[in-house]
């Protein structure tokens, strides 16, 4: 019986537990994320010098593969390369920068994609990484699979009957009052906002709440995108892939949830919060250009 059915991680620290020959000892010992390229920022609460480093787990009765950690969705730059036909201002020989949690009116943003030249900002794209929350916990199920990988000793951790479970409502209820409140800002400013989601995920928003009058496929004049992704298998790994695009505008968001938008957008503000982040340091480059 192997691990891919008894055990419910998937993917711990970027690579698929399937994968038994990987040298998990020493990817363990690292606690290293490589989408972000630095240690894995999910850790316990009791003891915040461990990661816990899953990035995917297995859940229901097909085990069908649930991204738990939004820096999972960043894999290859995928979701921000394609974001960029959504780009109406962008100019030949201006350079892509990618800026993470930018404050607007209505809140944080994940990531700002902007086209700028001599540090002046000519175009810019919001997006926002949910994936779904979690109830109980996933460690013994990571301890589990760490002893099945012969990384460590069986410990008391791994005989907890605890079972983690998945937030569907209030994951999908939190996500979609965020981009209620940032809506209006983004279309009264001309500019996109996109929300990356998993298939799983959009599925169950469909189901309970009001998406009837979304466009299928995405209309490029829309303000709100929405790019559903699924996880492929693929040689031996796991792949983020682009499945649907869907898109609305700020009353769209609006009757999804049936809340009425109340921010007060300042563009300015914005692109010089923007234009003061800029830098060598947050240069993007599409994946096609690094092989």
């Amino acid at each position: 019986m192997g691990l891919s059915f008894v055990n419910k991680v998937l993917e711990l620290f970027g690579f698929s537990a399937d994968q038994k020959d990987r040298d998990w000892k020493n990817i363990v010992r690292k606690q290293r994320c490589p989408f972000l390229d630095r240690k894995c920022y999910k850790v316990r609460k009791s003891t915040p010098n461990i990661s816990i480093g899953t990035c995917t787990v297995k859940y229901g009765k097909n085990d069908y593969p649930i991204v738990i950690c939004p820096a999972r969705m960043t894999e290859r730059s995928q979701v921000f390369i394609d974001c960029l036909h959504l780009f109406t201002k962008h100019e030949p020989g201006n350079q892509f920068h990618l800026v993470s949690e930018v404050y607007v009116p209505g809140g944080k943003v994940d990531f700002f994609l902007i086209s700028a030249r001599d540090g002046k900002v000519y175009d810019f794209i919001g997006i926002e990484l949910q994936t779904l929350d979690t109830t109980g916990t996933v460690w013994p199920e990571r301890q589990r699979l760490l002893n099945g990988l012969n990384v460590q000793k069986e410990d008391e951790e791994e005989k907890s009957s605890k079972r983690f479970g998945l937030n569907w409502k209030m994951t999908s209820k939190t996500i979609l009052v965020q981009m209620h409140h940032k809506a209006d800002i983004f279309e009264k400013f001309n500019k996109k906002l996109v929300l990356v989601v998993q298939d799983k995920l959009l599925d169950y928003m469909e189901r309970e709440f009001n998406f009837k009058h979304l466009k299928i496929p995405a209309t490029i004049g829309n303000s709100i995108h929405f790019h559903v992704y699924r996880v492929e298998q693929n040689s031996g790994s796991h792949r983020i892939a682009l499945t649907r695009r869907l898109s609305t505008d700020s009353d769209g968001i609006s009757k999804c949830l049936g809340l009425a938008p109340t921010s007060k957008p300042d563009l300015h503000r914005v692109i010089s919060a923007l234009e003061r982040r800029i830098s060598s340091d947050t240069l993007f480059t599409p994946a096609w250009t690094m092989t």
